[in-house]
C-alpha cells in the first residue's frame, strides 16, 4: 500500500511512519521541516509541504491508496486553536483535490464522551490543552458532514504522552464514541500501539465516516 503521511515528523506521525514502514508499506512523509523526519528507509519519500499550500499539498497526495493525519501545529502555539481549525481543513480540502478517498485523521480524546458529555467539556478538563481540543472537536463536527471522503476519525486515549514506558505490546481494544478503559479505569495507550491501531484499519477498512478509539 502507499500511504501519505502528513505531519510525519511529529511525535505521533514518527510512531506511525515506523509502524507503516516496518509491513512494507511505502509512505510519502508530510512536514514542513523534512529534516525531522527521522526514517532513513527507502520506502520513505520525504516532502516538504506546509499544509495550508492546498495546491501543493493535493499534488504531494497524488497517487496514495490512504492519507493519514497527524498534524498537529505545536501544544505551545499561541495561536494553536486557530491554527489547528485552518490545517485540518487544508489537509481535507487537499485530500479531496487530490482524488484520493481513504482519509484518516488523528484527533484527540477530548471528544470522547462518558455519559453523553465530551470529555473536553468537562469541569475538570486541562485547561492548558483546552484550545487544542477544543479546536479538535469542532474540526470533527465540520469533518462529520463531510460526504465524498472515505474519512475516519481516530481518537486515542486519554493516557498517551512521550515518554510512557509500555512501549510496543501489538495488544489493544476498540471503541467508538467512548473511552476504552482497562481494569484499574484507565484509558491508556502506547503511541507505538497506537500505530498499530492505525496501521491495522489501514488494511482491514473497519470503520466509515465514524469515529473510533482503543485502549488497553
Amino acid at each position: 500500500m502507499k500511504v501519505a503521511l502528513v505531519g510525519a515528523s511529529g511525535f505521533v506521525g514518527t510512531a506511525v511512519l515506523n509502524e507503516l514502514v516496518s509491513r512494507g508499506n511505502e509512505v510519502i512523509a508530510i512536514a514542513r521541516d523534512t529534516t525531522k523526519i527521522e526514517s532513513g528507509d527507502e520506502k520513505v519519500t520525504k516532502v516538504a509541504v506546509d499544509v495550508l499550500d492546498t495546491e501543493k499539498l493535493a499534488e504531494a497526495l497524488n497517487g496514495a491508496d490512504a492519507v493519514i493525519s497527524a498534524f498537529n501545529p505545536g501544544w505551545n502555539n499561541p495561536n494553536l486553536y486557530k491554527d489547528i481549525i485552518a490545517g485540518a481543513l487544508a489537509i481535507q480540502k487537499a485530500v479531496k483535490a487530490s482524488g484520493v478517498k481513504r482519509y484518516i485523521f488523528i484527533g484527540g480524546a477530548g471528544t470522547l464522551q462518558i455519559g453523553g458529555q465530551q470529555l473536553v467539556d468537562g469541569k475538570d478538563f486541562p485547561a492548558d490543552i483546552y484550545p487544542g481540543a477544543s479546536a479538535v472537536r469542532d474540526y470533527f463536527n465540520t469533518l462529520k458532514e463531510e460526504k465524498k471522503l472515505d474519512w475516519v476519525f481516530f481518537s486515542p486515549a486519554i493516557e498517551m504522552h512521550p515518554g510512557m514506558e509500555i512501549g510496543r505490546t501489538g495488544k489493544y481494544r476498540l471503541g467508538k464514541t467512548s473511552p476504552v478503559f482497562n481494569d484499574e479505569g484507565r484509558s491508556i495507550l502506547s503511541v507505538e500501539d497506537l500505530s498499530i491501531v492505525l496501521a491495522d484499519e489501514l488494511e482491514n477498512n473497519t470503520y466509515h465516516q465514524e469515529q473510533f478509539t482503543a485502549g488497553y
